[in-house]
């Protein structure tokens, strides 16, 4: 596959709506539709396209090593008019490989990614911590995207966004945006956040919470006067909160529940789902918001289970909701069927008991 050959590839995966694609010696590329593998019909790739694409892509990035030597680099492309794409290069049995994921130009709006309004209330806040949640693939660099977006259009802020690599690219609105990268800008996250308290800000995104360092770095920007936003492998509130205090060290686990229970303002979980029409994937979400009841949860052990019976009661007064009673709005608006949804309940039983109390 040449390099013109390759470009137009990604142009038409991008029309055709695939997420991410893949390229690997002795197969055909695939391309990732509405969360499905499919394998297109080209010829198998030979080690000599391979190598050519991951020198193609490498040539544009930031990365300084040696490209024969190559194990794995993150990075990130752009196509005039089409998209930028986040790359992952690395070798597979000896012989080049990449997945692809788009990303595109235009910054998505919280409402078009079907977000609920109270997530453009935790926008609004000045000061502490925010994580959206979700395994790989759930949006969580789009929902970061969204939210970075109104705060850029609606404040007079300084945004520091540290990621690796930077995926959607802001241009200056109402606020001012620093975008750092981890390899050609800074040496790590915990590198960069340490940085970024020294650099004016209001706002500090983070692309993830890797580790223990970063994990206390971010606390300790929400706790000195910043808004922290940043994401975890986790798939719902109970489970983040346990993450981070996790990542600490038994004896100092009961004064870092402490400081979780003052900083943390919100947590949003996803998971994306087929949509019932066959157009595209569906969020489905749990949304946290930090009341005096959900601090006096976080701080004591004992009832951190409890935060699931909370979100289904706050709602109508907080705007909290559970994953499973978002899955059942969901059904009931035809947005998912109620099979799909079922399945991805966290109690399906629960689900069904729910689903027909709401009929």
């Amino acid at each position: 596959m040449d390099l013109q050959t390759f470009n137009q590839f990604l142009a038409g995966a991008v029309n055709a709506g695939a997420s991410d694609i893949h390229f690997k010696v002795g197969s055909p590329p695939a391309i990732r539709v509405n969360g499905e593998l499919r394998p297109v019909r080209l010829p198998a790739l030979a080690p000599t396209d391979t190598a050519r694409i991951a020198e193609h892509v490498l040539s544009f990035s930031h990365y300084g090593g040696d490209r024969a030597k190559v194990h794995e680099v993150d990075t990130s492309y752009a196509i005039d008019g089409v998209a930028r794409f986040r790359a992952s290069v690395f070798r597979q049995l000896g012989h080049m490989a990449l997945i692809v994921r788009s990303i595109p130009f235009h910054v998505p709006t919280l409402e078009q990614l079907g977000l609920p309004a109270v997530v453009s209330k935790l926008c609004a806040e000045d000061r502490g911590l925010i994580l959206v949640t979700g395994v790989t693939g759930s949006g969580k660099t789009s929902t970061l995207a969204a939210m970075v977006n109104q705060i850029n259009q609606g404040t007079r802020k300084h945004i520091v966004t540290i990621e690796d690599p930077v995926e959607f690219v802001h241009a200056d609105q109402n606020a001012r945006i620093t975008q750092r990268e981890v390899g050609p800008d800074t040496a790590s996250f915990a590198d960069a956040l340490r940085s970024a308290l020294r650099q004016d800000p209001d706002v500090i995104l983070v692309g993830e919470m890797r580790d223990l360092e970063t994990i206390d770095i971010a606390l300790k920007a929400a706790e000195t006067g910043h808004l922290v936003l940043s994401t975890t492998h986790t798939t719902d509130a109970q489970r983040t909160i346990g993450r981070m205090i996790g990542a600490y060290s038994p004896d100092a686990q009961a004064a870092v529940r402490l400081r979780v229970a003052d900083a943390l303002k919100g947590t949003i979980a996803q998971r994306l789902l087929p949509r019932a029409d066959g157009r595209g994937r569906a969020l489905a979400c749990e949304v946290l918001v930090n009341t005096a009841s959900v601090q006096e949860l976080i701080r004591n052990a004992q009832r951190t289970n409890e935060i699931t019976d909370f979100l289904v009661k706050g709602h109508d007064i907080y705007g909290t909701q559970s994953f499973d009673q978002h899955l059942v709005w969901l059904a009931r608006a035809g947005v998912i069927t109620l099979e799909v949804a079922r399945d991805a309940a966290t109690n399906a039983s629960d689900f069904q008991r729910a689903m027909t109390l709401d009929a």
